[in-house]
């Protein structure tokens, strides 16, 4: 059972949502969820809320960043990122109906895969 950590934006938060229930109701695919989600934020300071993050990644067998305009602006996803080169996470990228890949998710990711339940599930399997 592979444990994840998917970033997210709380912004946009209706990806990470949708992700989540993909793969919760996926048949024959169990998996534990490191990740900071807005209903269960990590409470304090900057500092806290990154080791608390860091902390999660190093739990979790893979990060799965999901594809958007926003990660390309975004200093929290190429930190996250860095946590997971640092720990020797795979990265995998899934591509919404949509939307871009921005350069620093090709430059990084493990592997990219469309928003494809099956896609999805078969590269956490690979990776992990």
């Amino acid at each position: 059972m592979p444990n994840i950590f998917i970033s997210h934006s709380w912004d946009y938060s209706k990806h990470y949502e949708d992700l989540v229930g993909l793969l919760e109701e996926r048949n024959y695919f169990d998996f534990r969820n490191y990740s900071i989600p807005e209903d269960n934020p990590v409470s304090g300071n900057n500092k806290k809320v990154w080791e608390e993050i860091e902390n999660s990644i190093k739990w979790s067998n893979i990060v799965i960043l999901i594809a958007g305009v926003y990660a390309s602006y975004s200093n929290s996803i190429i930190k996250e990122i860095n946590i997971a080169i640092a720990n020797g996470k795979p990265i995998l990228a899934i591509k919404p109906w949509g939307n871009q890949l921005s350069s620093s998710l090709t430059k990084y990711a493990d592997k990219t895969v469309n928003w494809n339940t099956e896609s999805i599930v078969q590269a956490i399997r690979e990776l992990t």
